[in-house]
């Protein structure tokens, strides 16, 4: 019999590479300090009561690690974790069997929980208040509702759009967190640390231009990390330097602010197809042929984040900063409705 070998990160699919990547403690997850200290607190609280976690809600946009987290949380609570997603629950029968099946403590995680349908909501609400699951059995008049009782657990919900989740919902978690956008300091740890499992050699000035370069997203700084990884393999360079990267990412069309070919596409968009807005969302999302919840939740929260782009109660409108970074001559009026709100 051949004798196993463990994989190294430079062998495992794109996929794994990027779970290996993921923080497994609170001591490695870098960024997002206040949260991590009342998670800590929370975690200690519990472990030290010998309780199961309340439950926990996670918004922010994506990729700032609201899934590593979850994850942590069941590492930190010694319990199983157990992942689904709001889409895949569509009927009261999937909820069931999960919730049935899960083992006292653990941590049922459910991806985009702001896409549940409405009646799984409501068959979660007693299961989170009172561990108790009601079924009907049986149809028409001889239909009967048993009460099923089930194990103390914790749910964690993530939702990169908070405000969709109906009030009940929300209610019924009792540690509410909201990720923001890592600083560059931050994301520069984030990426030296990432190289290091990579076993790739980085300068102080490689690590510091990736995440000058990355949307104040880990998920993003990561990814960049083993395209420019590419590049200086392809290269011959030995380290990842501060010119190594930004050749890199030149060729990657990644610019100094860290937009890339959509970013400034939909900028472009606003600034000159419709003379610098207002455009409304639907409208803006068919002129750049992208789908309107990816320019919601993707692009938009960073293009606003840089003060690239605004919005009002009658559209998307682009700034001056914007027409800048184009290379354009400002359209006055645009800018003009942008100063009168």
């Amino acid at each position: 019999m051949s004798e196993e070998r463990i994989q190294t990160p430079d062998e495992l699919p794109e996929d794994d590479v990027e779970v290996s990547l993921r923080p497994r403690s609170l001591t490695e997850f870098l960024g997002q300090e206040g949260l991590k200290g009342q998670l800590s607190v929370a975690i200690e609280a519990a472990l030290g009561r010998g309780e199961s976690l309340d439950h926990i809600l996670f918004s922010g946009p994506p990729g700032l690690g609201k899934t590593s987290l979850a994850r942590i949380v069941s590492d930190e609570m010694k319990v199983p974790f157990v992942p689904t997603a709001g889409p895949a629950l569509e009927k009261k029968a999937d909820v069931a069997a999960i919730l049935t099946a899960l083992e006292p403590g653990s941590v049922l995680f459910v991806d985009e929980i702001h896409r549940l349908p409405k009646a799984i909501e409501e068959t979660l609400y007693p299961a989170m208040e009172d561990h108790r699951l009601p079924i009907t059995v049986g149809q028409g008049a001889g239909a009967r509702i048993v009460t099923l009782e089930l194990p103390a657990f914790t749910m964690i919900g993530a939702t990169t759009r908070a405000g969709l989740l109906s009030r009940p919902l929300r209610d019924r978690f009792g540690l509410q967190f909201r990720l923001e956008h890592y600083d560059p300091a931050e994301l520069a740890g984030i990426v030296r640390r990432s190289a290091h499992i990579l076993g790739l050699a980085i300068s102080e000035e490689g690590a510091v231009t990736i995440a000058s370069r990355s949307r104040g997203t880990p998920r993003v700084a990561n990814r960049l990390l083993r395209r420019v990884r590419d590049h200086a393999q392809v290269a011959g360079a030995a380290e990842i330097t501060g010119a190594v990267a930004v050749d890199a990412l030149t060729a990657l069309d990644v610019d100094t602010l860290g937009l890339d070919r959509l970013d400034r596409e939909i900028l472009r968009s606003i600034c000159t197809t419709f003379n610098g807005g207002p455009v409304g969302l639907s409208t803006l999302a068919a002129a750049v042929s992208e789908e309107t919840d990816t320019i919601e939740d993707v692009y938009e929260p960073f293009l606003l984040k840089l003060g690239l782009i605004d919005r009002t109660p009658r559209g998307r409108v682009a700034t001056l900063r914007a027409f800048e970074h184009l290379g354009l001559p400002p359209n006055t009026g645009g800018q003009l409705l942008l100063d009168e709100t």
